[in-house]
């Protein structure tokens, strides 16, 4: 099990933080060799299934598999917002939450992302590597993501 937590601050307001992180395609953007396919309709909600596919190709690699279960994002362009994910591949498993806050002094966000990553089939002494190259890959998608230009909204999405 690899349990870590990346906090982040951002100068962007907590609704475009969100929609940035929460573009579930667009990991595939800055995750190396990952493919993301929401397979649920948009907009997203508790219940949105999405798959990363990490690899060469379709034969070689992994699929994470994951589900939103909880759904609460900012109901102002300064609010706070939870999203919790778990992971229901056969391979990848755990949960994952990413939570946006508005930053003391009301200027930008705080980021808070925090993953429980199981791999089956690796052994628990592997743990500590796989928490510091999880931590290393996810704080640079993060920082990635906040980079980028913002998604288009989905009508009825905000």
């Amino acid at each position: 099990m690899a349990l870590f937590r990346i906090d982040q601050e951002s100068s962007l307001p907590s609704r475009d933080v969100w929609r940035r992180l929460t573009a579930w395609e667009r990991h595939g953007d800055v995750v190396p060799l990952t493919r993301v396919v929401v397979r649920t309709p948009q907009p997203t909600g508790e219940g949105t299934v999405f798959v990363a596919h990490t690899g060469l190709g379709r034969r070689i690699g992994f699929d994470d598999v994951m589900e939103v279960v909880v759904w609460h994002p900012p109901g102002s362009p300064d609010g706070a917002g939870l999203c919790r994910l778990e992971k229901r591949g056969s391979f990848v498993t755990g949960w994952a939450e990413i939570e946006v806050s508005p930053r003391a002094g009301g200027t930008g966000s705080l980021i808070t992302w925090r993953e429980d990553l199981r791999v089956r089939w690796l052994p628990a002494v592997c743990d500590g590597a796989l928490r510091v190259a999880a931590r290393w890959m996810f704080g640079r998608a993060v920082e990635a993501l906040l980079k980028s230009p913002p998604p288009r909204p989905f009508p009825g999405a905000e």
